[in-house]
């Protein structure tokens, strides 16, 4: 086992609260297996990203809710060096509830810029969520596989 191995539930889970940007893998309808990279946030447990209702990623969690998420370890709006990441398998469920998602999108906006967003953006927030007919997609961890960040040389 590598030194830096995250072995423990609360390890993992502050890797996932730290890191805000993952790729997303799921099946397609007659197609090999789809990625897509995406923020996230977290709520509670749950991993928290935003889509278009009609994107492919929203479709195929409504035919099949099973996901994989690739967490990706990153610092200051960079990916890390050697790549670390978490795998992390779930069941997701759609929210449409139009006030979670702008919540949701406060969040994740601030991961994009790194700087928080005024509440006075509301309105604005609202109004594009809607037009682009925005879903929340909250993913339930069920399992995960954690790869360490190992230097080449180091072995």
């Amino acid at each position: 086992m590598a030194e830096n191995e995250l072995t423990t539930i609360a390890q993992r889970r502050e890797f996932v609260e730290r890191n805000h940007t993952c790729v997303v893998s799921y099946a397609r309808k007659t197609a090999p297996p789809s990625m897509s990279i995406v923020h996230y946030v977290m709520d509670g447990d749950k991993i928290v990203f935003l889509t278009m209702s009609d994107r492919q990623k929203a479709k195929a969690v409504r035919r099949n809710p099973q996901l994989s998420i690739c967490v990706l370890a990153g610092g200051e709006g960079s990916l890390a060096w050697p790549p670390e990441y978490l795998v992390v398998d779930g069941n997701a469920e759609i929210i449409t509830d139009m006030n979670y998602i702008v919540q949701r999108a406060f969040g994740i906006g601030e991961v994009m810029t790194g700087h928080p967003i005024p509440q006075d953006a509301e309105p604005m927030i609202r109004e594009m969520m809607e037009r682009e007919n925005r879903v929340a997609i909250c993913v339930a961890p069920q399992s995960s596989f954690h790869s360490p960040s190992v230097h080449p040389d180091a072995r």
